[in-house]
C-alpha cells in the first residue's frame, strides 16, 4: 500500500514538473509599443517583444481600426539584433481605437496567441 502511494506521488510531481516546463517554452507577449491600452500619437509602427525567439514564417500580425479594417502597411519583420522583438510598419492612423491580433510561433514550435487594443489621440 505505501509502495502504491509513493508511485502516485512520484508520477503526479513528474507530471506537474513536465506542464511546467512546457509552460515555460511559450513565447508569450512581453510588452508593446505602443503600450497595451495606451493613448498615443499615430505611430510609425508596431514593436512587440516576446518572452522568447519567435519564428516570423509562421507568425502573424494585424492591426484594424473599429470598422474592423486592416490599417497595418506591410509584413512583420524580426528585429536583426533581437529576435525576441517583432516590428510591422503602420500607415497613418486617425484618432480612434486599434485593436492588435498577434499570434507567433516560438522557435520551438509553440504558438500563442492574443489581442489589445491602443488608442491614438487627436492631433
Amino acid at each position: 500500500m505505501r509502495h502504491r502511494l509513493l508511485l502516485r506521488l512520484t508520477l503526479a510531481g513528474a507530471m506537474v514538473s513536465s506542464l511546467t516546463a512546457a509552460a515555460e517554452a511559450h513565447a508569450f507577449l512581453d510588452h508593446a509599443a505602443p503600450a497595451v491600452g495606451s493613448t498615443t500619437p499615430s505611430p510609425s509602427a508596431l514593436t512587440l517583444w516576446f518572452t522568447e525567439e519567435v519564428e516570423p514564417a509562421f507568425s502573424d500580425v494585424t492591426v484594424t481600426n473599429a470598422a474592423g479594417d486592416r490599417v497595418d502597411a506591410g509584413k512583420i519583420a524580426i528585429d536583426p539584433h533581437d529576435p525576441e522583438e517583432l516590428h510591422l510598419p503602420l500607415n497613418h492612423l486617425p484618432p480612434g481605437v486599434y485593436k492588435v491580433q498577434w499570434h507567433v510561433v516560438s522557435v520551438d514550435t509553440h504558438r500563442t496567441e492574443g489581442t489589445f487594443s491602443f488608442t491614438v489621440a487627436p492631433g
